[in-house]
């Protein structure tokens, strides 16, 4: 995190805000693109100031989003998450039917309970019948299991990375707070501010092909890696070696 640090105070390191402002618009320019191509971008934040915020935003733009507890195999083993959204559904069906009404209340109150489990756990991904396209995350550390997963299956993760986190890990890190809820709430707001443009853009224009944002995005992604690489290299002194003529 060294790149995005201004300076460290009685132990404390701050950070650029520049830097901050600089990523957060790389990241919403990102967004805003594959909403615009109809794609699905999967919020993830289950720490207790972050949940209520990301839930209420995600919302807001009919994303899928989960806040309760990371499902391990969720993007890994995507076949058996579906498995479960089903049986969800199946519960719901079987609940309006007159079977269940002939059921005692002891078996009506163990279908109840498991279907709050599967509601509690799946119920905002209930909708999400593919892979998203992209993971926004809340704390890359607490949520080290869903960015492994996204990583190994190649799909553009966003996150807030902290003074504590490794944004190499992250396609685009966005450096800044990722305890205090206003912080949070700011740049999660931003991020679904640039998810609603694209989906107003989409609306505007139904013709836009969406291999066309694809690549644009994928040349974003380039882009942020190549800043990246130039951040981090050292600055030399040295002037450069004159080259040898050879006989």
């Amino acid at each position: 995190m060294a790149p995005y640090i201004f300076m460290e105070r009685n132990g404390i390191h701050i950070i650029d805000l520049y830097k901050t402002q600089a990523k957060m618009d790389e990241a919403a320019a990102a967004l805003c693109q594959l909403a615009k191509s109809g794609k699905r971008i999967l919020f993830v934040a289950t720490k207790k100031q972050a949940k209520d915020v990301v839930a209420d935003l995600a919302k807001r733009v009919n994303m899928p989003y989960v806040t309760e507890r990371w499902p391990g195999g969720m993007l890994t083993n995507f076949a058996t998450i579906r498995k479960a959204v089903k049986k969800m559904t199946g519960i719901d069906k079987m609940m309006t039917s007159d079977a269940y009404k002939s059921l005692s209340k002891r078996e009506k109150l163990q279908i109840e309970r498991e279907r709050e489990k599967l509601e509690k756990n799946l119920g905002s991904i209930a909708d999400l019948s593919r892979l998203p396209a992209a993971l926004f995350v809340v704390d890359i550390m607490k949520e080290h299991i869903a960015v492994a997963e996204a990583r190994k299956l190649n799909i553009p993760t966003f996150a807030i990375v902290d003074t504590n986190t490794n944004p190499n890990l992250i396609d685009f890190p966005i450096p800044a707070n990722d305890d205090a809820s206003k912080s949070i709430a700011l740049i999660v707001g931003k991020m679904v501010d640039a998810i609603e443009e694209g989906i107003t853009e989409r609306k505007n224009n139904k013709d836009l092909l969406p291999e066309d944002n694809e690549e644009e995005v994928e040349e974003m992604k380039d882009e942020a890696i190549e800043e990246e690489k130039e951040e981090r290299r050292p600055r030399s002194n040295r002037r450069p070696r004159k080259p040898v003529a050879k006989n």
